[in-house]
Formats: structure tokens, sequence, C-alpha cells
């Protein structure tokens, strides 16, 4: 295992890409629920699903950063896992009613299939072998307990799902032994599935203005949400997305594979949870402009960004033990806009958002271009 593990190639491959496509779709399931039912309740069920979702694709970035997926075998595998992840994409929608027993015994199907596949790749790694089978406790009953919540509703349900991806996420937090990363392509692999969650509030803005005519208003609430898009891919992979493989491939054995559980399969999921609210927001917006938001929606436009950002900080304490006070700063004026965010149209409120994230941006390009510099071109500086 250790032979192949120092072939793996760090890029990521193209059967990756395929298999992520299904995420996608997942990922743009979870909007449509959310705005079938912008309630809080609504938000509890739909982001306790992207995290259902999310621990079952971050298995499969941490399996095909072990493994050889152009292996003939593992590929018709991971195609299958492919073809029960796209059965449990559609009954997102309805994982809490009516597909909630389907949305279990796929969502078993595809945890299941990953721990055979991660069991197979172990065979020889006594270490491996044990951190997979440790793992495979939480990853059989938290799906199994799904499929049980299928046959319940309300709040046993609810606690039923809670439960679940509890003892799966904690399940992870003990095992970190055995595991061997290859940083470059593990920090590819969810740069590349931050992009993609950015890519769906795209497709919010291009949902939200769908069927209505495109007047000013319109135009400017599509352009002010792009400029939110964009703002937030530049505060991660301007430096963020740099100095955090970096600090990934300075380490090695379980000080490695423990950063990389925590700063991307732990601290990826509030940065896409935060992608996917503001999506939720920004689809709403486009409907109704004019409008004041609801109270729901008003959270999701303020709270998204900040979780996100929230997350580059939580980041870069696991690392470094320090903080970015910028970002904090900006975390705190997002939450700050709440009240104005329910008391102005929804396109004011759009617009107060966009320029305290442009905000961020502009302070660190300027403020720290030195720094980003560095950081950016590490060569030139050293030779400079």
């Amino acid at each position: 295992m250790d032979e192949h593990h120092v072939e793996r190639a760090e890029r990521v491959t193209p059967l990756e890409l395929f298999f992520d496509l299904v995420f996608v779709f997942a990922i743009t399931q979870v909007t449509s629920m959310l705005s079938a039912d912008p309630t809080w309740a609504g938000v509890g069920r739909a982001l306790l699903v992207l995290g259902a979702l999310w621990w079952a694709w971050t298995g499969y970035a941490w399996l095909t950063n072990a493994v050889n997926v152009d292996e003939e075998a593992v590929r018709l595998a991971i195609l299958g896992a492919m073809g029960a992840m796209l059965i449990v994409a559609l009954a997102v929608p309805n994982a809490f009613g009516n597909d909630g027993v389907l949305f279990g015994v796929a969502y078993f199907s595809v945890r299941l299939l990953h721990i055979v596949l991660f069991v197979l790749a172990a065979r020889g790694d006594r270490d491996l072998l044990g951190s997979v089978l440790r793992l495979a406790i939480g990853s059989t009953i938290g799906p199994g307990l799904i499929i049980v919540a299928g046959f319940t509703d309300g709040a046993a349900q609810a606690a039923l799902w809670t439960i679940a991806l509890a003892l799966d996420y904690l399940g992870g937090a003990f095992s970190s032994g055995g595991w061997r990363v290859s940083p470059g392509h593990f920090a590819e692999r969810h740069g590349l599935i931050i992009i993609i969650a950015l890519g769906e509030s795209i497709v919010a803005i291009g949902v939200g203005a769908r069927g209505a005519p495109l007047d000013t208003g319109e135009i400017a609430a599509a352009l002010l949400g792009v400029a939110v898009v964009t703002a937030l891919w530049w505060t991660y992979f301007d430096v963020v997305a740099l100095v955090a493989e970096r600090k990934l491939s300075e380490l090695s054995g379980v000080a490695q594979a423990s950063l990389a559980r925590d700063t991307y399969s732990y601290l990826h999921l509030p940065m896409v949870a935060g992608i996917v609210l503001f999506a939720l927001a920004v689809k709403q917006t486009l409907a109704h402009f004019g409008d004041d938001l609801q109270t729901v929606t008003a959270t999701a436009l303020c709270a998204g960004p900040a979780l996100y950002l929230l997350a580059h900080d939580a980041m870069r304490f696991r690392t470094s033990r320090t903080y970015n006070g910028r970002r904090l700063l900006t975390v705190a004026a997002l939450v700050a806009l709440l009240p104005v965010a329910l008391s102005v149209p929804a396109l004011g409120a759009l617009g107060a958002v966009t320029a305290v994230c442009w905000a961020l941006v502009a302070w660190e390009a300027l403020r720290y271009s030195d720094t980003r510099s560095r950081i950016r071109h590490p060569t030139a500086s050293s030779t400079g």
C-alpha cells in the first residue's frame, strides 16, 4: 500500500470529476429543498441532508486519494456508487417525506460500497485496515438509522437523522491513524468542490430570474449576486487554498491525516453550507427583489457568507493557532446587517452584503499586497 501511495499522481482524474457531477446535482436538489420550504424547520432538514451528502462525498475523496482509480475493478465500483448517489440526489427533496426510505437505502448502498472498496485497498496495510474498520462502524450504523428514519416523521425522524450524522462525524474524529494523504490531490479535489458549490449559486441566480421580465431591478440583482459569488471565490482561492495545501504538505503521518480531516473533511462543510444558504437567499431575491425578505431568507443572505468566512478563520486557527481579524470583523459586519436586511427591499439587502464582501477583498488586496505576493509567488519572493 505504501508503494501504491507513492505512485499516486497529485492531480484529480477525469473519473473523479465525473463522479462529482452527481454531487453537483445533489447540491442543486438541496437548494430546491430549501426553496420549497424556507422555514427554520426546512433549513434544519436541508442542512441535515447536506451533512449526509457531504460525508458520503468526502469519504470517496479519501478513497480516490489513496487508490488507483484507473484500475478497471475500482472504476466500475465507483461508477456503481455514482448510480446509487444519483438515486440519493433524486430523493433529496422528499428525503423527510415519501422518499425517505428510498433515500436511506440508496445512501446506505453508497456508504457500504465505499467501505468495501477501502477494505480491498487496505489489504497488506494493517494500520489503514484498522482505521477503515473503525470508520465502518459509523458508516453502517449511521446510514442504517437513516433508513429507519424513513419509516417515521416529525421530531422522531429529525432525531434519528441527527444521531446518524453524529455517529458518522464522531467516528471520523476517532479514526486518524493509518490514513495517507497526497496533499496536492486532496487540496485540489476540495477546491474543485468549492467551485462546484459556488456554481450552484450561479445556477440559483439563473433559476430565480427564469420566467421574469429582465428589467433593471432583475439585472441589478443578478449582477449583485454574481459579485458576491465572485468575492467568495476570491477570499478562498486567492490565499486560503494555497496556505492550506502548503501546511498540509509540511506534515506527514498521523499529523498530516488529522490536519486533512479537520481542515478539509470537517471545515469545508460549513463553507459549502454557507454557499447553499446564500444560493437560497439570492434565488428568493431574484424572484422578489422589490419586496422585503422573510426572516429565514434574510438570515440566509447574511449568515451564508458569514459562515463561509468563519470557516476560513477556523482553518487558520487549526493550522497555526492564529486568527484573521479582518475576516472576523467581516463576519461581525455581515451578522450586524441582519436588521437592515429585514427592513429594506431585497435588492438593497443584497447590495449591502455585496459591499461588505468586496470591502474585505479590497482591504486584503491593497493593505496586504506584499503578504499576498509572498504567498502566491514564494519562489519569486525567495530569489528576489
